[in-house]
């Protein structure tokens, strides 16, 4: 009904679950096992954003998550032989398998994503403010 709306709404929900993807690469960022206990770092997830030209009108679009990607990247690795995910043989005995996130860029992205949430709550509240004068005039 109110194209302006439904695509800020678009865009709102697209940056939630980037930052629920972001929150979860920080709270992962030392998590050197899987669900099921065995040594395998936690790796890094992405959201990647379409176009939905199902929402809008007059050549304006929404956006919607295509899909949220895990990030195939070489691990870090960190020389501890006593940790219990420690590599047991091999040339990289004794070594550690870290996410390979980084802190900064994490950061970075939420501060992005929360910058994008609030101009899409901006553009709601003058999309809104905008039709409440629309019918100021009318009636």
């Amino acid at each position: 009904m109110f194209p302006s709306m439904e695509i800020a709404t678009s865009g709102l929900i697209a940056q939630r679950i980037r930052m629920n993807a972001i929150s979860g690469n920080i709270a992962n960022l030392t998590t050197t096992h899987n669900a099921k206990g065995e040594a395998e770092p936690y790796k890094p997830r992405f959201a990647v954003f379409q176009s939905d030209e199902g929402i809008g009108a007059h050549g304006a679009a929404g956006v919607r998550v295509e899909k949220v990607e895990t990030a195939q990247v070489e691990p870090l690795l960190k020389y501890m032989p006593g940790h219990p995910d420690a590599i047991k043989e091999g040339p990289k005995q004794g070594y550690v398998a870290y996410p390979n996130i980084s802190m900064t860029t994490q950061f970075t992205d939420a501060l992005e994503a929360a910058r994008a949430y609030e101009a899409n709550l901006g553009t709601m509240e003058i999309s809104k403010d905008l039709l409440n004068q629309s019918l100021r005039i009318v009636a």
